[in-house]
C-alpha cells in the first residue's frame, strides 16, 4: 500500500505533537496485535484449585505464580475488562480516572479533609479493569501507612500486621535505587517488581525537595519508617 495511501497528508502528520504521534503509530500497529492482550477463558471448569479474585497488582502476580505448578488449577476473575491504550502511558491516569475503568467509589463525610469537594466527600479512584487500581496510579510504588496494616489484624485478619507482611514487601522488591536499596530493613534487590525513581525528573522535583527541607519538611523514604514529608517518588 502507498505511504500517502496509508498515513494521508505527511506535513498534517509532521506536525503533531511528538506525543500524540507516538500514541496514534501505536495504537494503529501494536495494539492491532491480539497476542499480548488478555483473553477470556472460553471453558469454565467445575472446580478450581485457587480462585483469585480481583487483577491487580496483587492478584495478577498471585495467579501468575500459582499457574507456575502445572497440575494446579487456576482462575483469575475480574470485573472490568482490558486496559484501554491510554493506559500504558502512565502520566494519563487522570483521564482514566472517572471513567468506566474505574468504581467511582467516593470517601465517607469528612470532617478534616476533602473540605472544597462536594458534601465533603473525596473521590477514590480503584480501578475496575485488568491491572486494577495500577492502571490508575501513576505508577507509584507506596506500601501503604503501617497503621492501616496493624488495623486489619486488630480486627482479627491474622497474619497482616504490618511487621507479618512486610518480609514479603521486602522480598517481591527489585529496588534500583542504591540509597533505598541499602537499608536492607526495608527494602530488597532481586525480587520480580523493580522500583526505582523514574529516569527523566524535572528540575522543579529536586527544587521543590530542596525547598522543603529548608522550610523544616523531613526528606522521608515513605516506604520505610516515616511517612510523614517529602520525597522524589518511585515507581515500579
Amino acid at each position: 500500500m502507498p505511504f500517502s495511501q496509508l498515513f494521508g497528508n505527511l506535513s498534517l502528520w509532521a506536525s503533531l505533537p511528538p506525543f500524540l504521534l507516538s500514541y496514534l503509530f501505536y495504537s494503529m500497529f501494536d495494539k492491532s496485535d491480539p497476542e499480548g492482550l488478555v483473553t477470556d477463558t472460553q471453558v469454565i471448569l467445575k472446580e478450581y484449585d485457587f480462585i483469585v479474585i480481583g487483577s491487580g497488582s496483587s492478584g495478577a502476580v498471585v495467579a501468575s505464580r500459582l499457574s507456575e505448578i502445572s497440575n494446579w488449577k487456576v482462575l483469575l476473575l475480574e470485573a472490568g475488562g482490558e486496559q484501554p491504550m491510554l493506559a500504558d502511558v502512565p502520566g494519563t491516569a487522570a483521564v482514566l480516572q472517572r471513567s468506566k475503568v474505574d468504581w467511582n467509589y467516593k470517601t465517607e463525610p469528612q470532617s478534616d479533609a476533602c473540605l472544597a469537594f462536594r458534601g465533603n466527600r473525596c473521590n477514590w479512584p480503584r480501578g475496575k479493569v485488568i491491572g486494577g487500581t495500577s492502571v490508575l496510579n501513576y505508577m507509584v510504588y507506596a506500601r501503604g501507612n503501617k497503621r492501616d496494616y496493624d488495623e486489619w489484624a486488630a480486627l482479627g485478619n491474622d497474619g497482616w500486621s504490618y511487621d507479618e507482611v512486610l518480609p514479603y514487601f521486602i522480598k517481591s522488591e527489585d529496588n534500583r535505587n542504591p540509597y533505598l536499596a541499602a537499608n536492607k530493613q526495608y527494602h530488597g534487590t532481586g525480587g520480580y517488581l523493580t522500583v526505582q525513581e523514574p529516569p527523566f525528573k524535572t528540575p522543579l522535583v529536586t527544587a521543590f525537595v530542596e525547598g522543603g527541607v529548608e522550610m523544616g519538611f523531613d526528606n522521608v523514604d515513605f516506604n520505610a519508617a516515616q511517612q510523614i514529608g517529602q520525597t522524589k517518588g518511585n515507581s515500579y
